[in-house]
């Protein structure tokens, strides 16, 4: 399977798609949470490299259009992190991670616990 997190989510997604076996879906699962925090850190550096070159109101404005708005008494980092998620949850990728998890969740599979393994 491909390394890039977009592609691998993806496929992944597609892979569990006709799977009922709790054990497999758990791989999956696994594999795609994995995926999906090395994809969401690669957004946050994007971010965060072109935030660096926009003035207070220009980030903003990016937030605001991204759906990720620079509440008051944010720091500049919490509304780069916000957009950052906000980017990041609206792509094909972190969509194709939900619709993994929704699945694994169907027969019983979860990451509840993996940190203990």
């Amino acid at each position: 399977m491909d390394t890039n997190p977009t592609v691998l989510l993806l496929d992944l997604a597609a892979s569990a798609r006709n799977l009922t076996d709790r054990a497999a879906l758990q791989n999956l699962l696994a594999a795609g949470h994995h995926a999906w925090c090395e994809g969401v850190a690669d957004v946050q550096s994007g971010i965060r490299r072109e935030a660096a070159s926009l003035s207070d109101a220009q980030l903003a404005e990016r937030c605001a259009a991204a759906g990720a708005a620079w509440e008051e008494g944010m720091t500049r980092g919490e509304a780069v992190a916000a957009l950052a998620f906000g980017t990041w949850d609206a792509s094909p990728a972190a969509m194709a991670y939900t619709e993994l998890a929704e699945r694994a969740a169907r027969f019983g599979a979860s990451l509840l616990g993996e940190e203990f393994q």
